[in-house]
């Protein structure tokens, strides 16, 4: 059984940037013996906070961004310029002080290069096969919700593919990409976070194993870590861990 670990922060703002001062530290203990890591991006105004953090940084550390392979969990079907894409949001925040492989980075397709969701989910599929994430990074919505991936939905129904187009989502805009939860649950590290009061319902509900939650149903082979500031953590008894 995967190991599930939490490490719950006072605010947003440390929460992100321990997100990412954790994140250099276990790429540098899976790059010490040369291998490419595969790590897996998501968006969100936290995960946002910590790639700020992650560009500050990674110029005192021995991590290699050469070495890494990046994907993304979820995307917003639109253009390639539109600000809503999480990939631009993050290469925005990572390229001017994190030299990236353009071969070893994979955003998902977006309108201009597909006819719709389900074609783009299909083209990313076919990239990623057969890759193994090392590390799968991923916010919780208020209602319990990870990727585009909604209780209710039928973008959450069980499947084999790797990827999904996603329609009508719940939360705008209404065509999007996702990963799927077979997908996701393949990583050997899930790291999940979230913060605010708003929050904290979803996160107790998910560590009670509420099965109408997608959140419950995540975990990676390995580990799942849970990042969590005091507000997403306010209906559970305290605890914190060391990676």
């Amino acid at each position: 059984m995967s190991m599930r670990l939490l490490r719950r922060l006072p605010t947003p703002e440390t929460l992100a940037q321990d997100v990412a001062d954790s994140l250099v530290q276990r790429i540098e203990e899976l790059q010490a013996d040369g291998r490419v890591v595969e790590l897996c991006l998501t968006g969100g105004r936290v995960a946002n906070l910590a790639y700020e953090h992650l560009a500050r940084v990674v110029s005192g550390s021995t991590l290699d961004p050469a070495q890494l392979e990046l994907w993304w969990t979820d995307e917003a079907f639109v253009p390639t310029d539109d600000p809503r894409r999480n990939s631009l949001q993050a290469l925005a925040r990572l390229a001017g002080s994190f030299p990236l492989s353009p071969a070893r980075t994979h955003p998902m397709p977006s309108s201009d290069a597909s006819a719709d969701p389900a074609q783009a989910a299909l083209t990313y599929s076919t990239e990623l096969d057969g890759s193994v994430i090392d590390i799968c990074l991923l916010g919780l919505g208020e209602n319990g919700h990870v990727a585009a991936l909604h209780p209710g939905h039928p973008a959450a129904e069980p499947t084999s593919a790797v990827a999904i187009g996603v329609t009508d989502s719940p939360k705008p805009p209404a065509e999007q990409v996702s990963l799927t939860l077979a997908t996701i649950n393949r990583s050997r590290e899930v790291w999940l976070f979230a913060t605010g009061k708003e929050k904290a319902d979803a996160v107790a509900r998910t560590f009670r194993g509420d099965p109408t939650t997608i959140s419950a149903h995540v975990s990676g082979v390995e580990r799942t870590l849970w990042f969590l500031d005091d507000a997403a953590a306010s209906q559970l008894p305290f605890h914190s861990c060391r990676l």
